[in-house]
């Protein structure tokens, strides 16, 4: 069979993505007519199917994604020379909540092994937090991450390069000059034992920091404690350890009454210690890795039981994306989410920023004209304060989206939006609330990776779906991160980083369908406890709070 070589993604583009790299001269046959390239057009690339005049409106999965500054022949590239970000206004319009529901008879009567908490959620992973509620208990909590992670049998060890160091000392000892250095052939140093834990039911104890909670705006701060009771709360955590100073702007009462918003009656163990009460440090510190360990303890009383799949709250997330990203992974996870909203579950699909060009798709998706209005708000807010402080969200594409296909922020969002597949918007939820509810939720975070992922498990998500064309070892501390690639180039150039290939799609050897039914099953072996994804494996535990300023 043939490979198919360029896609129009939807009936009204009037324009073809190149799904292999395709020189100057090659002929081109599209509803029944053909032209030739005037340039040779890389993979992910998009190229014209008809002359245009200049502001011609550039159309791809079928909205506007942009306007063109000059005029353009048939099969001319198109580039960020030509091309200028322009997507169409939004409005209140009416309710579009019809769909076809996925057929999800190959999991309706499947289970995953989770640790149930009494408020009736559900975790895919069992872990302690220790956390600062502000900057300067950083150190203290680096240093009860020294005292407790390895002698508990939680330390990552693999590719620690410790090996590569000490060939490179001999080396030096032995007279070697700087090109023989340079040029010396290391044998990465991949293996790595499996620690004994002490602990057996504790997936492990995880050492939060962040640069907050005093000193930039209150507001920032009590997202802060907002952010924190998501973690606090999770069904993934067993209990928390939090360390405060005592006079910052993030106290420990705003804390407790953020946890109570997002848990009435919250029964998990809990212990915080503020410092200036305490007194010395090692009066502080006493009582902490007591209290801790005693918290371990307890958690190791709880035990993986099965859970419906409609106890799974999975996270939707992309970043380092490519031309390929729309049409692959982000159109596989759609299909996921489909799967899982039919099943009762909850999907959350954040990053706004890449959400601009299809605003009037989603707002009419929404349940309810509230709802709709509510996203619209969130929108127009977040785009505003960004244009103030001089950027926008046509500024969203980095270096690598753009060297990669993605050349105007309307490309990006109208293929990132692929994730949430057709289902209707069940809630919007701003940064840093819960989503509580089944369905799509739509949480307003910006679209930088750690950050956005951040603010999705805080939300509830105990599983975190990451698509990437370029690669990223992005995790979490405490949500399990599984990282698809949009194509196999970049799935075989780094393993080590990621865990399924969507590429097949690309390449014709797997529907849509067929990959989202592969990643589901994945996702429960995950959500069992079964399968550790790469960046688990690797000790990924990326956490950054958003600055409610601009962060695109």
């Amino acid at each position: 069979m043939a490979i198919q070589r360029y896609l129009q993604i939807h009936p009204m583009d009037n324009v073809l993505v190149a799904l292999q790299d395709l020189a100057e001269g090659t002929t081109i046959v599209f509803e029944g007519k053909e032209f030739t390239l005037k340039q040779a057009v890389a993979a992910k690339h998009k190229f014209t199917i008809q002359p245009m005049e200049q502001d011609t409106e550039i159309l791809m999965y079928g909205v506007l994604v942009g306007k063109l500054n000059t005029s353009l022949a048939e099969g001319e590239l198109i580039t960020t020379e030509n091309l200028r970000h322009a997507s169409e206004d939004f409005r209140m319009g009416n309710r579009k909540t019809a769909w076809t529901k996925p057929d999800v008879s190959a999991f309706k009567d499947k289970t995953f092994n989770g640790f149930h908490r009494s408020n009736g959620t559900v975790g895919t992973a069992n872990y302690w937090l220790v956390i600062p509620l502000v900057f300067c208990e950083n150190r203290n909590v680096l240093t009860l991450k020294a005292a407790f992670e390895e002698k508990l049998g939680y330390k990552v060890k693999a590719n620690n390069y410790i090996s590569e160091v000490e060939d490179l000392i001999g080396l030096y000892k032995s007279g070697a000059d700087v090109n023989q250095i340079l040029n010396q052939d290391l044998l990465a140093n991949s293996t790595s034992s499996e620690q004994e834990r002490l602990f057996k039911n504790v997936d492990g104890i995880k050492f939060l920091n962040h640069e907050m909670g005093c000193g930039g705006t209150r507001m920032d701060s009590d997202a802060l404690c907002g952010l924190l009771a998501g973690y606090i709360t999770h069904p993934n955590v067993a209990g928390a350890t939090v360390l405060s100073l005592g006079c910052q702007h993030a106290q420990a009462s705003i804390l407790k009454a953020e946890i109570e918003k997002r848990s009435p009656g919250f029964d998990r163990p809990l212990y915080i210690f503020e410092q200036q009460k305490e007194g010395t440090e090692k009066e502080l510190m006493q009582k902490a890795i007591k209290a801790t360990f005693a918290g371990m303890m307890q958690a190791n009383k709880n035990e993986r039981k099965p859970a419906t799949l409609d106890k799974l709250c999975i996270g939707l997330e992309c970043g380092g994306s490519d031309g390929f990203s729309g049409i692959s992974a982000n159109p596989a996870l759609g299909f996921v989410s489909d799967i899982l909203v039919t099943l009762g579950g909850s999907v959350i699909l954040a990053e706004f920023p890449e959400l601009c060009g299809v605003e009037q798709e989603l707002s009419d998706r929404c349940v309810d004209e509230p709802t709709a209005e509510r996203f619209m708000s969130l929108m127009r807010t977040y785009n505003a304060k960004a244009e103030a402080d001089g950027s926008g969200f046509y500024m969203n594409p980095s270096p690598g989206n753009i060297r990669d296909g993605l050349i105007t922020d309307a490309i990006k969002s109208a293929g990132a939006a692929k994730k949430g597949g057709t289902s209707p918007v069940a809630a919007v939820i701003d940064y840093p609330e819960l989503a509580n509810g089944p369905g799509l939720n739509l949480l307003c975070t910006p679209g930088n990776d750690v950050e956005s992922t951040t603010a999705e498990v805080a939300a509830g998500a105990n599983i975190v779906l990451f698509t990437t064309g370029l690669g990223t070892p992005t995790g979490n501390p405490i949500t399990p991160v599984i990282k698809l690639s949009t194509n196999t180039k970049t799935f075989e150039k780094m393993p080590d980083i990621l865990d399924l290939n969507c590429g097949t799609i690309i390449e014709g050897t797997e529907t849509i369908e067929e990959a989202a039914h592969r990643i589901l099953d994945y996702v429960i072996e995950v959500a069992s406890g079964e399968i550790k994804p790469k960046a688990v494996l690797l000790g990924q535990d990326d956490f950054i709070p958003w600055r409610r300023g601009v962060s695109l």
